[in-house]
């Protein structure tokens, strides 16, 4: 068993059993060993020089320097998602927030313009408008509908466009090969939220993303044991990305990066579980008379459906469900109390289904919500979407209560 090379060989599925880590290098074992490292030693003062000048001026990110840098796990795991993902090279953060913060900083400066989706995840909002304005750097938020009528939003000094598709929690599907071409006729980079779909059901650099951010706490951990960020680039963004990780100190820990590595392993099989099941119940819901509208891309009757479908290859476990107005926020409370098999918690893509209830119209000041009713989003776990749907069913009576 030996390295191989993703693009040319083999399928997402026989990579992640034998592409990414080689058991030659650690000795004929077959997972790489947790590294719990700071000081590394020098054999002597020219081979220091040597690994500085590795580091920090001839771009290779696989320099054993100091713990913070990373180690062979580190090092292996981000190849491999670098490689799925069809980028350049991947840095592995603390969480998936300093992934999509860490990105924006090291893109944009004091004076500069930028672009995001208003349907991005809650905390890059949060980030945008109280750190980056702080700072200097101006925001507009824009319709994620908008494809390549975003030309009339852009400055003189837009650097950067933040999207995210779909949409956290309204799901919304962005053009983003329409939204890149508009923004590198403009100079201006572009970087998308992939977590949602991970590097297998999307490719975001072949259609023209410069950076791509993940929360890997979520599908590809996929166990809701650990926490991380992954951050992927092109080869014109990577020295960026680099510099600003490295002198901001962010470092994943060894423990959790190991933890990736096992989630790996059986990321495409448990994405399988998660599509199959979710399809069904978001199938389930559409036939309901309590629903107004289920948003999952994958459905043909979710708007933005036909972008999915020509630009993805495959769904994950996550999708919303609108209900009709005549539904009390309360009712709905009730509804997600008494459910059984979902918890009632943030983050998704471990084996656990959970549930929670949205309000975009507060969250998102200025975005155009459709809707009249209340809505709650859900994670479809790796439990029977039989037992699932008995639970949904069951905890749905309490809507006419």
């Amino acid at each position: 068993m030996s390295n191989h090379s993703f693009d040319n060989l083999v399928s997402p599925e026989t990579y992640l059993c034998h592409g990414p880590f080689d058991p030659d290098v650690f000795g004929g074992v077959v997972n790489p060993p947790v590294y719990h490292a700071s000081t590394v030693i020098f054999k002597n003062c020219k081979e220091l020089s040597e690994r500085h000048q590795a580091l920090f001026e001839d771009a290779d990110d696989e320099v054993m320097y100091y713990g913070r840098f990373g180690t062979p796990i580190t090092f292996a795991v981000q190849k491999a998602l670098a490689e799925l993902e069809g980028g350049y090279r991947a840095l592995l953060v603390p969480t998936g927030l300093a992934a999509c913060t860490s990105a924006l900083l090291a893109l944009v400066k004091s004076g500069d313009h930028i672009l995001v989706s208003s349907s991005v995840y809650g905390p890059t909002r949060g980030f945008v408008n109280n750190v980056l304005t702080k700072m200097g750097v101006a925001a507009t938020f824009f319709d994620p509908t908008i494809g390549d009528g975003i030309g009339d939003l852009f400055q003189e000094n837009t650097t950067v466009v933040f999207t995210e598709s779909p949409g956290s929690q309204t799901f919304d599907m962005q053009d983003i090969p329409a939204i890149t071409r508009v923004a590198h006729a403009h100079n201006a980079k572009v970087i998308v939220d992939n977590t949602w779909a991970t590097p297998l059901f999307f490719k975001p650099f072949d259609h023209g993303v410069d950076v791509s951010v993940h929360a890997a706490t979520k599908y590809i951990v996929g166990h809701s044991d650990a926490q991380m960020g992954l951050i992927t680039t092109n080869k014109e963004t990577w020295l960026a990305i680099r510099r600003f990780v490295y002198l901001f100190g962010l470092h994943a820990a060894p423990d959790d990066v190991y933890l990736a590595q096992r989630g790996l392993r059986t990321m495409s099989l448990r994405l399988e579980r998660h599509q199959e099941s979710a399809l069904k119940i978001a199938k389930w819901f559409e036939e309901r008379e309590e629903v107004e509208q289920v948003l999952h891309p994958a459905l043909p009757s979710c708007p933005g459906h036909e972008i999915w479908k020509r630009d993805f290859t495959g769904s994950s476990g996550l999708f919303s469900v609108v209900l009709k107005p005549h539904y009390s926020k309360e009712s709905v409370e009730k509804f997600i109390d008494s459910l059984e098999y979902f918890g009632i918690g943030f983050s998704w893509g471990g084996f656990e289904s959970l549930a929670i209830p949205f309000n975009p119209r507060k969250d998102r000041p200025e975005y155009h919500w459709p809707y009249e009713g209340q809505s709650f989003r859900l994670q479809i776990g790796l439990e029977d979407p039989v037992d699932l749907v008995k639970d949904l069913d069951q905890a749905l009576r309490h809507l006419k209560g």
